[in-house]
């Protein structure tokens, strides 16, 4: 009994923390442009300048870094520079190089905002280009 209690915490705890994070949601280039059309959603490049200058930006997107160069962040400076831009209810996508670091921050971002319209470009950049997708520099 004592055991399949702590396995039950255990289970409910998981349960819990996937819930919070299924409001992150990977999408395609091309999902990334039909929420632009269609819900005005609001592209943010959390990349760095040098990042920026070397492959472009995504056209519309927002340069609005989030890890310095040494990988460090300040969460509150950066939601307060991301509610500056953004408007009620919109939703945020997350740009970076490959998908890692957009889906890291769009789940801090969850739970910070508990904003439910929270996606991140799977592949990144890099997956934006592999498609043909353009870029602006």
């Amino acid at each position: 009994m004592h055991q399949s209690f702590y396995g039950l915490t255990g289970l409910l705890t998981l349960l819990v923390s996937q819930s919070t994070l299924a409001e992150l949601v990977g999408i395609s280039p091309d999902q990334l442009e039909a929420l632009m059309e269609k819900e005005n959603a609001l592209v943010v490049d959390i990349r760095t300048p040098p990042e920026w200058k070397a492959t472009g930006t995504i056209a519309s997107s927002h340069k609005l870094m989030f890890f310095d160069a040494n990988s460090h962040y300040d969460s509150s400076k950066w939601l307060a520079k991301l509610n500056r831009l953004r408007k009620d209810h919109q939703p945020v996508i997350l740009v970076c190089r490959s998908g890692g670091r957009s889906s890291s921050v769009g789940r801090l971002l969850d739970e910070k905002s508990g904003n439910s319209k929270v996606y991140h470009l799977e592949k990144g950049i890099k997956g934006w280009i592999s498609e043909g997708k353009a870029t602006q520099h």
